[in-house]
C-alpha cells in the first residue's frame, strides 16, 4: 500500500500532525538489554520499525506488525506506550508532513531470516547507550537511553486490595485495614 492509500488510515490531530506507532525491539543479554535497529529504506539511518495506523487493530498491534514487516520480529509486546516522539516523514523530495510516534516495548522472541522487507533494510542488535547515540531524532534517543524492560511475571496485588488477608497490619483489628 502506498502513503497515499494510506493517508486514508492515518490518525491526523488538529495540526495535521500524523500519528505513528513504532516498535523498541529488544533483548536481555548478559550485559545488559539491547535494542534492534533497522535502517530506513530511503537513507539508510537507523530508526525503530514504526508504520501508520491499521484498520481494526489496536496501536500496540499496528507496532508488532510494522516490526514483522520491517525487522522480521516475532516476540512479546507490552500494550502500554513507553514513549512518544515526533519527526518529519518525507513523501517526496518536495513534501514531508509532522509525525508524532508513540512507542511500544517489544521483547524480541525470534528474528525470522525471511520478511516482507528483508531485501530494502539492514537490522542490528546494539547496546541501549549506542542505539541512542545513532537515531536522529532527539526524544527517540532518550525513549531508548532510559528505557528499562517490564519486569517479568504478573505484577503483585496492590498492597490493601486483597479483602481477606490473613493477619491484620500491626495495631489493626481483624477485617480492617487502612483507608477503609
Amino acid at each position: 500500500m502506498g502513503w497515499q492509500d494510506k493517508s486514508a488510515v492515518q490518525g491526523t490531530d488538529k495540526g495535521g500532525t500524523r500519528m505513528q506507532y513504532g516498535a523498541l525491539c529488544w533483548r536481555a543479554v548478559a550485559t545488559g538489554v539491547e535494542v534492534l535497529l533497522i535502517t530506513s529504506r530511503d537513507t539508510g539511518r537507523w530508526v525503530i520499525p514504526k508504520g501508520w495506523p491499521m484498520p481494526g487493530l489496536a496501536p500496540e498491534a499496528a507496532a508488532a506488525q510494522e516490526a514483522w514487516e520491517e525487522a522480521g520480529v516475532q516476540g512479546t509486546m507490552n500494550p502500554l506506550c513507553i514513549g512518544r516522539y515526533g519527526y518529519q516523514k518525507c513523501l517526496s523530495p518536495e513534501a514531508s508532513v509532522p509525525c508524532a510516534v508513540a512507542v511500544y516495548g517489544l521483547r524480541v522472541d525470534e528474528l525470522a531470516k525471511t520478511f516482507p522487507e528483508v531485501k530494502e533494510r539492514r537490522r542490528k542488535w546494539f547496546p541501549l547507550a549506542e542505539a541512542a547515540t545513532l537515531v536522529a531524532e532527539p526524544e527517540l534517543a532518550t525513549i531508548i537511553g532510559q528505557f528499562l524492560p517490564p519486569l517479568q511475571g504478573r505484577p503483585g496485588p496492590i498492597a490493601g486490595d486483597d479483602d481477606d488477608d490473613p493477619a491484620p497490619a500491626a495495631g489493626q483489628k481483624p477485617g480492617r485495614r487502612k483507608g477503609h
